[in-house]
């Protein structure tokens, strides 16, 4: 079927974008190949251009310090030519942190800094955002993090407004990549005051001492641990790009300077031992490896050198050790302790660190890309404090800087409050929808409109423009993977409005359908309905046509076949995924602006709104991915659209249907419905409802009373008229989407075999009538099913990967739906909790047994991570 021509131009000019943006793309620092020996070579800025960060520097140092940095030197004096000018220093991001962007990677940037500690240079060497790959030139990220020259390590930078009240310098964010640069601009403050703090630009923080409370008792290991006085820290394969299902390394470690511990852990003897070596103001704790190979002392060390694999870290200082800080240990005398394979005593020997205050051990590795094979720096830590009984006056007062998704959430609390006052709002109102229609008329709908249209002016004002948050399909795919591979709260908390309106689309999805928030508080979808009304007061009315029916039937299902074919990208390549996704024209509209992209973008984006002057919402109709994906759950949404009887005989709200979703029998499809209200007016409507017209005549003439209108949309019956015409009696009931089912376990009587029965049904796809009639198939299921659930204790062992699971997973699902729709062609209507079934359409089975995989196939996942199956 070839596509018509309004919808032929929209999607041309959108690959004209993909082809146009392809090759500049390619060129730019977007998944750019880095030397395979960066993370470790000595000779930094012989790999990466040290000069273009540090301007005027004609020589660089090798690597030094824990963390490395480069030290940046000026032309020797012509009278001493051994001499260097020290002029600054230069870092690699990631050999500091691994602060991960949206991508869920981290942008490898390359910084300088002067002795002042002023930052004179910073360079984008690799990102992972395909945002900044189509849908937002990565010029942008250059023009961000250029706002950094000049400004100091020592100040404090958010991103936002300066507010000079409180000494906070403030950056311009880019618009659409907010999580990108708050975790920049972590980034940059990380990498600025780790090396600072190691050169002296930074002076270290000082804290009180520890003052120990001695019990005199002795703990057993189990003591410890329940006492939080010995903490583990372990690493499995997956945290480093490697298989396996034992642990990459397993740490315990410990405080040794606290009388009741050292006693504990290392005996009298050991413990008087440790004390006569330590000098005034050390401090020891004790590391020991219980499981995996590597090593946390680190296979390259020599002797002057430092042990470059474990790091203590408080506050924004870090510790790192020489040979000298170290002390062989021999093992733990604690009743229960664990054996181990290595083993060591780490001395602390600076006067900032105090154990009365919490500190954090780093184990530092590389982390591979399996695609790649590129390696990069890895930190892993874990959190360690000791208990307020242990200390004297109990631990001190520690007054931990705001995470930045939390002062996001400060800095614009009058915005979000707003926000989520006005979802509140839409969705009270909405829900008090039956009174707002009654007092409508097919005539007079402004008791409906008056709200939506201000709905809608809100969206497009102040949701779209305004705090600019614009939901995507991108945004679904990546909840999708973070929930079946690593979820991490603080990268959606980071955009606030995005946060907010995902809890709002998901509980009135449920709860209503997609139509609550397709149909009012979308704003592109709401920008698109304003402009087709405004065509019709510009008196473009006689061009305004609906697609012929048959058409649009076939059109709908193109964007469950974008959605799909999304999803399915992503699972191989979220990069491509998310690039593919520009078929949605928000970030050109809302995010980044028409004027800041290249002329393709804003073609598509003018093509779609022109075509909205004569067709109602046709890119929510036929395009939108995201209107696909909240379209599926719509499907057991829990209360639907009013219909009576009458309707399946009755056209009049079919042809008022801007979303052509009511079909010949009057039913209503909840997953393309985008919640007009138009129908509602007419239900309760005297004058505007066939039915109910026909049925007021009667009773004026005949003289009887005219009654109100009950809920099942007819006029409260007087015995001598009937309520329901005698055609429309025995035509199919609109108010089920398709015709009733009555499963064989749900005709008997309710309780608790009734649920167990419904349990069984959900799981088992298999009925004898599928069996008398598809045998092989049904056969067939059973092998998959044993296949199926090989692959999950495989993956629980280790033996297989996520990606492989999901596989089988998504294998095993296609076969359920065919099984079903061959003997089990029902799905339930309504709230779960009731028993209204339903016969089944490809569309309803699909999203039933789609979506009831997800479920378990997420519990599934979570629960083997729970139990440390899989990392």
């Amino acid at each position: 079927m070839s596509l018509p021509r309004f919808l032929a131009l929209p999607l041309a000019a959108f690959f004209m974008v993909l082809s146009l943006c392809a090759n500049q793309a390619r060129a730019q620092a977007y998944e750019a190949k880095l030397p395979a020996e960066l993370a470790t070579a000595a000779d930094l800025c012989a790999l990466v251009p040290c000069q273009e960060v540090f301007p005027g520097a004609t020589s660089f140092s090798s690597r030094k310090g824990q963390p490395p940095y480069v030290e940046a030197y000026g032309a020797a004096d012509p009278q001493s030519p051994a001499s260097k000018k020290l002029l600054g220093y230069v870092m690699l991001s990631t050999d500091i942190t691994d602060t991960p962007a949206y991508s869920g990677k981290p942008v490898v940037t390359l910084i300088g800094m002067d002795i002042q500690g002023r930052y004179v240079g910073v360079k984008v060497l690799k990102h992972s955002e395909p945002i900044l790959l189509l849908g937002i030139p990565e010029k942008a990220l250059i023009d961000f993090n250029n706002q950094y020259l000049g400004k100091s390590v020592k100040d404090q930078i958010e991103v936002g407004p300066s507010r000079p009240d409180e000494n906070v310098l403030g950056l311009d964010a880019i618009s659409g990549a907010t999580v990108t640069v708050i975790a920049q601009n972590q980034v940059m403050q990380l990498s600025g005051s780790a090396v600072a703090r190691q050169v002296g630009i930074i002076e270290p923080t000082q804290r009180a001492p520890a003052r120990y409370a001695e019990s005199k008792r002795a703990y057993s290991w189990a003591d410890l641990v329940q006492l939080g006085a010995v903490k583990q820290l372990k690493v499995m394969p997956k945290q480093v790009g490697l298989d396996g299902s034992d642990p990459f390394i397993e740490l315990w470690f410990g405080d040794l300077n606290h009388p009741d511990l050292s006693m504990s852990l290392l005996g009298k003897q050991g413990s008087e031992n440790l004390r006569s070596r330590l000098n005034q103001g050390d401090h020891a704790f004790f590391v020991i490896r219980t499981a995996g190979q590597e090593s946390f002392k680190g296979s390259g060390f020599v002797r002057g050198g430092i042990y470059d694999r474990v790091q203590v870290k408080q506050g924004a200082e870090s510790f790192t050790f020489r040979d000298l800080d170290y002390l062989n240990l021999y093992g733990l005398e604690a009743a229960g302790a664990p054996s181990s394979t290595e083993s060591g005593i780490f001395i602390i020997r600076a006067g900032s660190f105090s154990a009365a205050y919490p500190w954090k051990l780093a184990f530092l590795g590389n982390r591979v890309d399996r695609a790649t094979g590129h390696r990069s720096f890895a930190n892993f830590e874990a959190k360690y404090w000791l208990a307020d009984e242990l200390l004297e006056g109990g631990r001190p007062v520690v007054l931990e800087p705001d995470a930045p998704w939390v002062r996001i959430w400060k800095t614009r609390a009058l915005e979000i409050g707003l926000f989520a006052f006005l979802l509140l709002a839409v969705s009270v109102v909405y829900a008090l929808r039956e009174r707002l229609t009654r007092l409508s008329t097919h005539k007079n709908k402004w008791p409906v409109n008056g709200f939506k249209y201000s709905a809608w002016a809100l969206s497009i004002v102040f949701v779209g423009f305004g705090v600019m948050a614009q939901p995507s399909i991108t945004q679904v795919l990546t909840w999708f993977h973070a929930l079946l591979f690593q979820w991490t709260w603080s990268l959606f908390l980071s955009d606030p409005f995005i946060f907010l309106f995902w809890i709002f689309i998901i509980v009135t999805v449920f709860l209503f359908g997609r139509g609550l928030f397709c149909g009012w508080m979308c704003p592109f979808g709401s920008l698109s309905e304003a402009i087709f009304k405004v065509g019709r007061v510009l008196g473009l009315k006689r061009w305004q046509k609906p697609v012929p029916q048959a058409l649009h039937d076939k059109l709908k299902w193109l964007k469950y076949a974008i959605f799909f074919g999304l999803l399915s990208v992503s699972m191989f390549s979220m990069g491509l995924a998310e690039v593919l996704s520009e078929v949605e024209p928000f970030k050109t509209t809302f995010l980044v602006g028409v004027m800041n992209r290249s002329w393709p973008y804003g073609l598509f984006v003018a093509v779609l709104l022109g075509l909205s002057l004569f067709i109602e919402r046709p890119y929510c109709k036929y395009i939108c991915p995201l209107g696909a994906a909240l379209a599926m759950p719509s499907t057991f949404r829990w209360f639907g659209l009013r219909r009576k009887q009458d309707c399946n005989s009755c056209k009049a709200c079919a042809v008022g249907c801007g979303a052509q979703a009511i079909d010949a029998n009057g039913r209503i499809d909840h997953r393309e419905c985008l919640h007009c209200l138009d129908c509602m007016v007419l239900y309760t409507d005297q004058k505007g409802c066939p039915p109910l017209a026909k049925e007021r005549k009667r009773r004026e003439s005949d003289g009887l009373l005219i009654t109100p209108i009950g809920r099942d949309g007819y006029f409260i019956p007087i015995d001598a008229v009937p309520a329901i015409s005698a055609r429309a009696a025995q035509g199919p009931d609109p108010r089920m989407p398709t015709a009733p089912a009555v499963p064989r376990y749900a005709a008997g009587h309710r309780g608790l075999g009734w649920l167990l029965a419904e349990l069984r049904d959900h799981i088992w796809p298999w009925s004898r009538d599928g069996w008398k009639n598809q045998r092989a198939l049904q056969v067939a299921g059973f092998s998959l099913a044993i296949a199926v659930s090989v692959a999950w204790l495989l993956t629980a062992s280790g033996r297989l990967s996520e990606s492989a699971i999901i596989g089988w997973w998504f294998g095993w699902s296609v076969y359920e739906v065919l099984i079903r729709m061959r003997g089990k062609r029902y799905v339930k209507d309504g709230p779960w909790w009731q028993a209204r079934y339903r016969e089944a359409n490809w569309m309803d089975m699909l999203s039933y047994v789609g979506f009831k995989n997800l479920l378990i196939g997420a519990t599934l996942f979570l629960a083997l991570k729970a139990l440390g199956l899989l990392s």
